[in-house]
Formats: C-alpha cells, sequence, structure tokens
C-alpha cells in the first residue's frame, strides 16, 4: 500500500509540476505576443504536444458538450480546426492573428502580399525542419533539409520532373483508370472509392518512379487474388504504415519481441531498400559503361546526380533514396485523397459533369484511348483541371508551415509593419486564404469548378471550349503545392495524373449516389455533399474518413 501511494505521489507531483510549467510558458509566451500589437487567442495545450496529439479530438468532442464547452480550446486547439474554421478567424480578426500556446506561439496570416513575403524570404521565414525530420526514414532529402544541400537536391530533382516522365504519368493513368473503370461498372454499387484511387495512384508511382507496372486490381478483387511482387507488398506496406515507421524509426520496429504486424513493416523496408539499392547500382554501372536504361523518376535522379557530380558535388545514395521515398509518400495520398474528393463532387453535380463530359468529348470524339497522345491532349483540358483546382481549393491536402527560427523577423501586414518574435510558427492560412470572399466571390464556399475557366476572347458571340483556358489566381490567394523555391516539384506530376484518370472516367460514364429507400436523387445529392463536408478530416492529411458511406453507381450516358 505504501509504494502505492508512493507511486501515485510521485504521478501527481509530476502532473502538477508539468501544469505549472506549462502555465508559465504559456504567462510568458502571452507576454512576447502582446507586444507585437494583433489580436490574440489564448489555448492552453501546445499544438506539437504528442500526448495531445493523439487525444484532442476526443477530447474536445466530450468538451463541447458541456455548457461552457464552446470556447478558444474547443474552437482551436485540436488538429484540423483550420478546415472547419475557413475563414471566419480572420473575418473576426483581421488579416493576421496569434494562438498563444505553452509551446511555440503560431502567427495565422491571410494576407496575399504578405504571404508572398513568406514564401520569397526563404532564409527569413525557413521550413520547420524538426516538423519533417520523421521523414528521413531512407535518407536525408528535399523536405528535411536545408542551406546548400536543399540547392543541391532542388537543383537536381527538378531535372526529373521534366516531360518525358509527364507522358509515362499520363499512359499509365489511362491505362489504370480504364481498368478501373471497367471494375466500378461492372458492380452495381461502389463503396471502395478512396482504396481504388490510392491503387490506382500507387501504380502510376511504380510506374513514373520505378519503371514497375502492375494491372490494377479492385478492392474485392485484392480480397481474393492478393498475390503480388514483394517490390509491390513492400511499398505498399511502406506508404500504409510511413506514420508507424517515422514515430518509432526502422531500427526500433525491427526488435524480435514486437508484434508480427511490426516486423512484417520492418521487412517491407529493407525490401524496399534493397530494391531501391539494386535499381542504383545497376543504373551506376549503366552510366559509367555510357549506356541508356528506361527513364524514371528514380533512374533520372541518378544520371541527373551523377552528371552534377562531375562538376561540383552530387547527391549521396541515401539521399536519392530519401527523396525517392519523399516522391512516393508526398505523391500518393495527396492526389488519391483529392480523386475521391472530385468524384464524390462530381457525383452529387451532375450537371457539373456534363460540362466535364462537353470538354473531354470535344477533345477526343470516338477515339480510342491508345491513341490519347499526351503532348496533343492534355494542354486542351482546362475544365478537367478546373475539377481538381477547385477540389483542392477547399480541400488542400497538406498545410504549408514556416517559422522565424532564432531570429525576428519584420513582415508588412497591409499598411502595418509587425515583428514577429523568434521560434515563432508562421502559418499560411490557406483555408482562409481559398475561402476568402474577396478573392473566390460571394460563394466560395461552393464547389464550383467553373469560376477556374475563363476565355481567351470574352467579345466572341459563340465560345466554345477551345477558346477556354484556365485561371491563373492571383499570387498568394492560392497555394495547395505551396509557393515560392519551396514548391512542389511535382505538381504537374500530379495535374497529369488527375487530367488522365478525369477523361477516361467521364466521357462515357456518369456516376451517381445510390438512394436510400424513399429517398430522391436530389435528397441523395444534399445528403452525400453533407458527408464530404462533415466526414473530412486531418489525419496525416485531408481526407474523407468515411467514403463508404456513401455509396455510388456508375451508368454509361
Amino acid at each position: 500500500m505504501a509504494l502505492l501511494i508512493t507511486f501515485f505521489g510521485i504521478l501527481v507531483l509530476a502532473a502538477s509540476t508539468w501544469i505549472i510549467y506549462s502555465w508559465a510558458c504559456l504567462i510568458q509566451n502571452y507576454l512576447r505576443a502582446r507586444r507585437i500589437g494583433i489580436p490574440l487567442r489564448v489555448i492552453p495545450i501546445s499544438h506539437g504536444n504528442p500526448l495531445w496529439m493523439v487525444a484532442d479530438k476526443t477530447v474536445i468532442s466530450l468538451f463541447k458538450s458541456l455548457p461552457f464547452g464552446n470556447g478558444n480550446f474547443s474552437r482551436y486547439n485540436w488538429r484540423g480546426w483550420e478546415v472547419e474554421d475557413k475563414y471566419q478567424s480572420h473575418a473576426e480578426m483581421g488579416d493576421v492573428y496569434m494562438l498563444v500556446t505553452p509551446g511555440r506561439n503560431w502567427l495565422y496570416l491571410c494576407n496575399p502580399e504578405s504571404l508572398m513575403d513568406v514564401f520569397r524570404r526563404r532564409l527569413d521565414f525557413p521550413r520547420p525542419l524538426e516538423l519533417y525530420e520523421m521523414l528521413n526514414i531512407f535518407g536525408p532529402n528535399l523536405s528535411t533539409v536545408e542551406g546548400n544541400q536543399w540547392k543541391t537536391q532542388r537543383k537536381i530533382t527538378a531535372t526529373c520532373f521534366n516531360e518525358q516522365n509527364n507522358e509515362i504519368v499520363w499512359a499509365e493513368s489511362i491505362s489504370l483508370a480504364s481498368s478501373m473503370l471497367r471494375y466500378w461498372t461492372s458492380r452495381p454499387d461502389i463503396r471502395s472509392i478512396a482504396d481504388d484511387t490510392r491503387t490506382l495512384s500507387l501504380h502510376v508511382l511504380s510506374k513514373a518512379g520505378f519503371g514497375k507496372s502492375f494491372e490494377f486490381l479492385g478492392h474485392e478483387e485484392k480480397s481474393k487474388l492478393s498475390v503480388a511482387t514483394s517490390y509491390k507488398e513492400s511499398l505498399q506496406l511502406v506508404l500504409d504504415n510511413c506514420v508507424l515507421i517515422m514515430a518509432l524509426g526502422t531500427e526500433f520496429i525491427s526488435k524480435p519481441w514486437l508484434p508480427s504486424k511490426l516486423r512484417r513493416v520492418h521487412e517491407a523496408c529493407v525490401l524496399f531498400q534493397g530494391y531501391m539499392t539494386g535499381l542504383y547500382e545497376d543504373e551506376k554501372r549503366a552510366f559509367a559503361e555510357g549506356r541508356s536504361t528506361d527513364r524514371n523518376l528514380m533512374t533520372s535522379l541518378i544520371r541527373a546526380s551523377n552528371e552534377e557530380a562531375k562538376t561540383s558535388s552530387g547527391m549521396t545514395e541515401s539521399e536519392i533514396y530519401g527523396n525517392m521515398f519523399v516522391f512516393n509518400f508526398a505523391g500518393h495520398d495527396t492526389t488519391a485523397h483529392t480523386l475521391t474528393f472530385a468524384i464524390m463532387f462530381l457525383a452529387a453535380n451532375p450537371m457539373v459533369q456534363d460540362w466535364l463530359a462537353e470538354e473531354i468529348y470535344h477533345v477526343f470524339g470516338e477515339h480510342p484511348t491508345d491513341e490519347w497522345k499526351y503532348s496533343d491532349y492534355f494542354p486542351r483540358l482546362p475544365r478537367c483541371n478546373a475539377i481538381m483546382m477547385e477540389t483542392v481549393r477547399l480541400y488542400t491536402p497538406v498545410p504549408v508551415a514556416k517559422w522565424t527560427e532564432t531570429k525576428a523577423q519584420t513582415l508588412q501586414v497591409g499598411d502595418k509593419p509587425i515583428t514577429i518574435p523568434p521560434d515563432t510558427m508562421v502559418i499560411p492560412s490557406y483555408a482562409a486564404m481559398h475561402t476568402h470572399p474577396n478573392y473566390w466571390g460571394p460563394d466560395p464556399l461552393v464547389w464550383r469548378p467553373s469560376r477556374w475557366i475563363q476565355t481567351r476572347v470574352p467579345s466572341k458571340p459563340e465560345v466554345s471550349s477551345n477558346d477556354e483556358e484556365l485561371l491563373v489566381p492571383q499570387r498568394g490567394t492560392f497555394f495547395p503545392w505551396s509557393e515560392g523555391e519551396r514548391s512542389c516539384p511535382g505538381k504537374k506530376f500530379s495535374q497529369v495524373e488527375f487530367v488522365a484518370a478525369m477523361t477516361v472516367l467521364f466521357r462515357d460514364w456518369k456516376v451517381y449516389p445510390i438512394s436510400k429507400e424513399g429517398e430522391s436523387q436530389e435528397n441523395a445529392r444534399k445528403r452525400l455533399l453533407n458527408l464530404i463536408e462533415m466526414d473530412s478530416a486531418q489525419v496525416l492529411l485531408l481526407q474523407m474518413l468515411h467514403p463508404e458511406r456513401a455509396p455510388l453507381v456508375w451508368r454509361r450516358r
């Protein structure tokens, strides 16, 4: 009993010490923030607290049910609150405000000119690398390095995302989307949209990244026939468990006393690295012997690094592995989730489907998909691209974060200069900026892809789709792929994959939500739109949590 009392006393002492320390830090941070002269909101727990990141949504849900539960704590102190809040906080507090926490203070910015200033000043507002260190699973990469190392990696990787690779992405996406469509149209209802788009995205990455093609298997087909190569299985396991790998590390999950699931994940890491090592050694030999090989992201990265090493320093072997992993990590679920959102929105908007199909049929006519050449057709599909732009405007997969590191920084916000203290997070308010009525019109919360289309010759009495082009928004008002030197090098890759899938899926087919008993199609569409809004949350990325709750059906036009 005495031992139990002692143990309980230690727990109480530790908890009390932590609470006192947190409140002392909170008061200190509040006093620092008050000197900036911008609106403040105080929240009691740091966004970066790992225990809170596990429990935040459960605790907040319970707290909201209390009579006093609606305040700053329940509004701001959970992951992904920005998606629900959108432009509301900035409408209340202006272009800039700060959340004061016991950890760092978080400054939120919603001014296009100020945001572009932050994006341009890469050295003044670097990325907080500690948030990205977990991505060093296979080696240093673009997301985890700074300075000259980042410059070298950026220069080399930029050459790999080229039109030659985009042609591979286009052809593979069309082939896989055709197989996915055959699977979807052969069934009376589809509840596996999210799983199937992840399969498509994985296979596109396999081909464009490593030169490996795989047959598309739908969700139910995979459960019946799960035979696959060790490479494909390992990549799938690594990507599905990347958060676990990042949190625990590859060395820890290799321990023999751990559950078999963790050991299988470790085996997948070893297999995936082994495959990359084999490809690396083969390509190095081919380069030394002057032989050409099939081009993909991996081989292009190796060759570009070897060319760079002739005049300066190339990339190390571990840097090549690290970047290949990040390409796969960044390009897998981001595109897959965006495809899922877009298909759900289209199912709820039949008129937009008709508008989309009009462009696709105008461009391709009855030509079979094997005649769809990337260079001829991709630039002629602004409406397909608009579907993606509008989807990522409202449901941006990955937020952007900056900070002031060790020096205070001055930033002009409107007509007021502010001085941001050192060690302050600077957050471009993407969800607010993407729904700002000053830049997106009176209906910024409505999914309306036509807002992205403008005519080249507005005075013409009759306008065909040949006269349409994609709107280029004001700089600083739209940044789902970030902005400036740190922008995503795979932006065009994802656009090509998405547009190719749209052309295949919607030229000859329409998708509908399945009505419940006694429910009209109109009410089914409203229910689907409500599910998109209420069921979306930030996990690792922004995604629908339960898309299977809205089964869909495909019918020929």
